[in-house]
């Protein structure tokens, strides 16, 4: 998220007060208690997702209503949510990507809202309290950090339309950040096991990268190296290199899709839709076309309310929603472009990648991971709490 991230690097992580844990129970996933039934479950397959048997490609959008100015909870506010899914439905969306939540919010209206429109929650679990630091990233790995995420775990590893979690997004954004990256690496592993730990569905947990040309590619391979308890589930990455009018050639997506041709875990674009021209969103026939669906599971695109940086699909003002003209061509290019059928193409294999060696562009000297803090390990038997 544009702006975002900087709130999350400068975080006081370490200001945060604990709260002794206590035992959870497993949850039984539903939509909510508002909702009228369930989604299918989406799981990987190979390099792609599947909800039961047939192949799941997102067509989603970034929704954070307030923008870094304002990082509030917007899936916490019922009647927002509700205004919003309407027209959430007008553009035939299947996701919502979240940046940001507050784990001790109740949820169910907008979960169920959402679920009831057959639409999916992509949520990041950091928020600007609770991140790595990438100026600090071995101090910001603490237990403080991950209950704050293992309890946003407890809280939405219940709702059947939970699509997966983002363990970090742009925390590496240059050459010099690559630092980062095992602890990023390290939350997607501790993630995975308290998953797993406490009896919950396998939901997926990957990472969002930034679109660093340098070191994009190498944080895809280090991110899917190792063994399968340390691997992500999913790569992801913010992608605005498509500025209409373009093309699938002059856009550079080809050389994407040909360089990831061998990736053998869930490729997407957690955001896309460059604003240096006026947007008419030729770039989603492409994304969803016969060429890319071999490679990559879909996109998510930025974003849904206009935040003054000019991104915005809608204006909202009070309750109120007007959309804009780039709601418009977003719709129509949806509705251009259908999905296709069968499974478009997609590896079955699951063979890890070989993790990047040390350069002048990828600081990581080890392929070891920190160990999860001793405290933040009795969570896994104990539970988070609030």
């Amino acid at each position: 998220m544009k702006g975002y991230t900087a709130i999350l690097a400068s975080a006081a992580l370490l200001a945060a007060r604990c709260v002794v844990a206590t035992p959870a129970q497993n949850l039984v996933p539903r939509a909510s208690g508002t909702s009228s039934g369930s989604l299918p479950t989406v799981t990987v397959k190979g390099n792609a997702l599947f909800a039961g048997n047939n192949r799941f490609y997102i067509r989603g959008i970034d929704y954070q209503p307030g923008g870094s100015s304002d990082p509030t909870d917007p899936i916490a506010n019922a009647d927002a949510c509700k205004r919003d899914v309407a027209e959430f439905k007008k553009l035939g969306l299947n996701t919502i990507r979240v940046y940001t939540v507050d784990n001790t919010a109740n949820h169910d209206a907008c979960m169920g809202y959402l679920a009831d429109a057959g639409i999916y929650l992509a949520l990041d679990v950091n928020t600007p309290k609770y991140s790595i630091n990438r100026a600090n990233p071995a101090t910001s790995y603490n237990d403080v950090y991950l209950q704050n995420v293992f309890a946003t775990i407890d809280v939405f590893a219940a709702y059947s339309n939970t699509l997966l979690f983002f363990s970090g997004n742009e925390v590496i954004n240059d050459n010099t950040t690559t630092k980062c990256a095992p602890y990023v690496k390290a939350t997607t592993r501790d993630m995975k096991q308290y998953i797993g730990s406490r009896g919950y569905r396998s939901i997926p947990v990957g990472y969002s990268a930034a679109d660093v040309d340098s070191n994009r590619y190498e944080m895809a391979e280090y991110m899917n190296c190792g063994t399968a308890d340390e691997r992500s589930d999913f790569y992801a990455f913010n992608d605005y290199s498509w500025c209409d009018h373009s093309t699938y050639e002059q856009s550079g997506w080809n050389q994407k899709v040909a360089l990831y041709g061998n990736y053998s875990i869930p490729l997407f674009l957690s955001e896309y839709g460059c604003i240096t021209n006026a947007r008419s969103f030729e770039e989603v026939a492409s994304l969803y076309g016969s060429s890319m669906t071999p490679v990559y599971s879909g996109g998510l695109v930025y974003e849904y309310s206009q935040e003054g940086n000019g991104y915005g699909l809608v204006n909202i003002n009070g309750n109120s929603v007007s959309e804009r003209p780039d709601f418009t061509a977003l719709q129509s290019a949806f509705a251009n472009t259908k999905a296709p059928s069968g499974d478009g193409g997609y590896s079955s294999s699951n063979k890890p990648s070989n993790c990047p060696p040390h350069s002048s562009t990828w600081d990581v000297t080890s392929d070891a991971l920190p160990a999860i803090p001793g405290k933040a390990n009795t969570y896994m038997s104990k539970g988070a709490g609030k």
